[in-house]
């Protein structure tokens, strides 16, 4: 018993180091903090899983290129598999390595399995005979409540993370008939905004047709239309543009308040585990209304970086 709860407490070890190093790496990616996990707490159960699993397995091979080789290859395979698992449940594609060389379906890549075996070089040879001689250390009631703790923390957080993203496809297909009803609304907006703007430009035309034609009969009445026309406009020819500028500046606030109205359906419709999946799994895909989730993904980033 003593032993499975020592295992028990590498695989948080790893599982939180896991998390570190994705959570910087894709945060570096994406030029903005990214709290990467699947769990709510900070750990990423796939990386727990391989290392405990290679530090038993291969705890006594001392060839670096045999534990190279076994670790590249058996995490590969734990990768592989956990990602077709979840699309299975979940209908959703949590990574994508399609946009990397030598890739298989997208869920792996060549890349990755060279990482993973240095890092199972690492892990075996360095790492893990320092992590049990500290657990080692550690008084055995200490183990029992520490194993308690963690143990029912993250079956609870496991839970609670399923159950808020089991529907996510249906959330999607929710937003996506909001989103539509809120574009009907932007072209409604930008149209009064286009019909604005065009009847100020005629005005403008109009103005000046009559001007011509009158400075034609007469240089006194043409002084007059013209002294009409400025007061009509404000009583100087620059307001006519002005109030075309304003036009467009409001068609450009019209812009920004729709991606706020869509953030704020986004925020209604998406429970709190959805969302955070969205903005931790960048290249998240689902298997339908793909396509409304990248157009969800893309309005954030364009609101994140001041709507450019």
């Amino acid at each position: 018993m003593l032993f499975i709860e020592y295992l028990f407490l590498w695989f948080i070890f790893y599982s939180f180091v896991g998390w570190v190093y994705e959570s910087i790496l894709v945060s570096c990616q994406e030029r903005r903090w990214v709290n990467r996990g699947f769990l709510n707490g900070p750990l990423c159960p796939i990386y727990g899983t391989g290392a405990v699993t290679g530090a038993v397995v291969l705890g006594n091979v001392h060839n670096p290129l045999a534990v190279f080789l076994i670790s590249m290859v058996g995490a590969s395979i734990l990768e592989y598999g956990t990602s077709w698992a979840m699309e299975k449940l979940f209908h959703a594609r949590w990574w994508d390595y399609s946009h990397f060389r030598f890739n298989i379906q997208g869920r792996i890549c060549l890349l990755g399995a060279v990482i993973f075996g240095v890092g199972g070089v690492v892990i075996v040879n360095v790492v893990q005979p320092q992590v049990v001689r500290v657990t080692a250390l550690i008084p055995v009631p200490t183990v029992h409540t520490l194993f308690v703790l963690l143990l029912v923390a993250t079956v609870v957080d496991t839970v609670i993370t399923v159950c808020g993203i089991v529907n996510f496809e249906q959330s999607l297909e929710q937003f996506k008939i909001a989103m539509v009803k809120a574009a009907k609304y932007g072209d409604v907006m930008r149209e009064k905004v286009g019909g604005a703007a065009d009847a100020a430009s005629n005005m403008v035309s109009a103005a000046s047709s009559m001007a011509s034609s009158m400075a034609s009969n007469a240089a006194n009445m043409a002084s007059g239309v013209m002294d009409g026309a400025s007061e009509r406009f404000g009583g100087m020819p620059g307001k006519v543009g002005e109030k075309v500028g304003e036009s467009w500046q409001n068609g450009k606030e019209i812009s920004a308040e729709f991606m706020l109205r869509v953030r704020d359906v986004a925020d209604s419709m998406f429970n709190r585990q959805q969302r955070r999946m969205i903005a931790s799994f960048p290249r998240l895909k689902t298997s339908s209304n793909n396509e409304t989730l990248q157009q969800l993904r893309d309005m954030m980033e364009r609101l994140h970086h001041g709507g450019k």
